[in-house]
């Protein structure tokens, strides 16, 4: 039966039957993996911020003159939206995947990912408020 309260025990289920700790050793394990994760859901994020600063490039002076010559450099920019596309989907998947674990209602669980979080966030994003994105101009850096 699957619990609807948070509760502290070894034996918790993770995301499919088979990911079930019946151990310290196993149970640390899926809490440290938690943890790894959040990590890299945060270190995802910060990199999709910043492909997504590449795409705002700042017009060269040749650009402004000719705008013809944007359409030889309008297909490097596709491939960085198709790249920015692609990190934002496997980012979201992990995301969600994070938010299921966390809905396992096991405390050991839901501190692992917070702090994973927070570390991640700490390591990889705490310079994020240098840069900001005007909701008019998203290109608008900063």
């Amino acid at each position: 039966m699957m619990h609807m309260t948070f509760y502290w025990s070894r034996e918790v289920t993770l995301l499919i039957n088979s990911w079930r700790t019946t151990s310290w050793f196993s149970y640390s394990l899926s809490l440290l993996a938690c943890f790894i994760v959040s990590i890299f859901y945060q270190y995802l994020e910060n990199y999709r911020i910043r492909l997504k600063l590449l795409q705002c490039p700042k017009p060269s002076p040749s650009e402004i003159e000719a705008p013809l010559l944007r359409s030889k450099v309008a297909g490097k920019f596709q491939a960085v939206r198709f790249a920015g596309a692609l990190f934002f989907g496997v980012n979201s998947a992990i995301g969600y995947l994070l938010m299921l674990a966390i809905m396992s209602f096991n405390g050991g669980v839901f501190i692992a990912i917070v702090f994973g979080l927070a570390i991640g966030y700490l390591v990889f994003r705490s310079d994020d408020e240098d840069v900001i994105v005007s909701a008019e101009n998203p290109c608008a850096c900063a």
